[in-house]
């Protein structure tokens, strides 16, 4: 998946990567891809959460070389 936005909270601890993704959603169109990049394991359970609860996509996750890209979907 080709994200509209990486965030980079490598090395950011809980609740950062979850902050920075509250804080930067807006910046992408709506149906537009934002990826979080996080090495914090709470953020696998932390992201898709949020994303329920503030009613965007949780479109998956992917692991990398450093973390996990985790991708959400603007929807509104």
């Amino acid at each position: 998946m080709t994200p509209d936005l990486t965030i980079d909270a490598l090395g950011k601890r809980c609740p950062v990567p979850v902050i920075e993704l509250a804080k930067h959603i807006g910046d992408v169109a709506v149906g537009g891809v934002v990826a979080v990049l996080s090495d914090d394991p709470a953020s696998r359970v932390d992201i898709p959460v949020w994303c329920r609860m503030k009613g965007q996509e949780y479109a998956g996750s992917d692991a990398r070389a450093q973390g996990v890209a985790y991708y959400i979907r603007r929807t509104s």
